[in-house]
């Protein structure tokens, strides 16, 4: 079972509402369930049956434009646990680890889940995708998030709590891998077991928020003589007002989110040939380590008592999904509930 992406509102579904100011609102349908803002009230029985990019009224006469989430507004506004890959830099990793239908590909950290779903939509139902996470609260927000939009927990979809470095050589097969991506604090330490797994002319793709974790993970990479030389980038998104002749660049923007850098694993014994390059300072103090550490980098470190809040949130979404896919599978049209004998709380994202 897999979501659906088109087709009329049923209860389950994940639901975007565009309200007065263009102020967003997110919603699972539920029977009975209601939307309360300062502009009224809107049942989720009215959005049932409608097909997507219907216009429907509240109680006030407020209009709501209700589209189902595309993926980038979906992991936009899901339960975190951890901080998530944006969009954009999702959209590189596909390109630049050129992930295909099929493949087998190995993520860590899984963080909230947002990188995951990227990667089974590209991997496709042949393919298979093994995620690390070594915080088992970090992997159930995952686990929740990603069975909210796709339906249910995919079959090709498996979650380790551990270690990358240690566990991996327990849940692949050596040179079995097609593609691995690293998004963690110190990716280097992954590097000699991810050339273990990774087979021939696999791409390994490391996620990393400042400078000088990109140039020692790169040095790294290049010191193991196992890859190709390393490649590097980062992404900005600037967008724009369009509005007659009013055409000029956003006052905002998406700037630095992270880098990337990918190299490719060389076949047992190669030799790649030399590259000449200036000589650099490539050997790191203690000192420079310390400089790596998730407080000095700017980390935002979530608390725990609203990651159970989280977990919270992503759970009951899930269990939306599940509902909206026992309806599918009992073939039953859903009916407009009897209205509730108390007022449900508010609901949005």
């Amino acid at each position: 079972m897999t979501a659906r992406m088109s087709g009329p509102f049923r209860f389950g579904d994940r639901v975007q509402l565009t309200g007065p100011k263009a102020r967003l609102h997110t919603i699972t349908l539920r029977e009975g369930g209601e939307l309360h803002t300062h502009h009224g009230v809107l049942r989720h029985a009215d959005l049932v049956g409608l097909p997507d990019g219907s216009v429907v009224a509240n109680s006030s006469g407020h209009e709501y434009l209700a589209l189902r989430p595309l993926l980038r507004d979906f992991v936009m506004s899901m339960p975190r646990g951890a901080a998530i890959v944006y969009p954009k830099d999702a959209a590189q990793i596909l390109a630049q680890a050129d992930v295909f239908p099929g493949a087998t590909v190995v993520e860590a950290g899984v963080g909230s889940g947002a990188l995951s779903l990227w990667l089974l939509r590209a991997i496709g139902a042949e393919g298979r995708l093994v995620s690390f996470e070594r915080r088992e609260d970090f992997a159930a927000v995952a686990r929740a998030n990603v069975e909210t939009f796709v339906g249910d927990v995919p079959a090709n979809w498996d979650v380790v709590v551990g270690d990358l470095a240690q566990d991996l050589p327990r849940a692949v097969a050596a040179a079995s891998v097609d593609r691995v991506v690293l998004d963690m604090l110190a990716p280097w330490e992954c590097i000699d077991a991810v050339a273990e797994a990774l087979t021939p002319g696999g791409v390994v793709v490391c996620y990393v928020a400042t400078a000088t974790q990109l140039s020692r993970v790169a040095e790294y990479i290049r010191g193991t003589g196992l890859f190709t030389e390393p490649d590097a980038n980062e992404t900005m998104v600037r967008g724009w007002h369009v509005e007659g002749l009013a055409v000029r660049p956003d006052h905002r923007m998406v700037a630095h989110t992270g880098f990337l850098v990918w190299a490719r694993r060389l076949a047992p014994g190669a030799v790649p040939p030399e590259v000449k390059r200036r000589a650099s300072k490539t050997s790191f103090s203690d000192e420079d380590v310390e400089l790596w550490t998730p407080g000095a980098v700017g980390d935002r470190q979530i608390t725990d008592k609203n990651l159970r809040k989280r977990v919270r949130e992503a759970e009951r979404a899930a269990e939306g999904a599940r509902q909206a896919a026992d309806i599918a599978e009992d073939g039953s049209s859903p009916q407009e509930p009897e209205a509730p004998a108390s007022r449900p709380s508010s609901e949005s994202a």
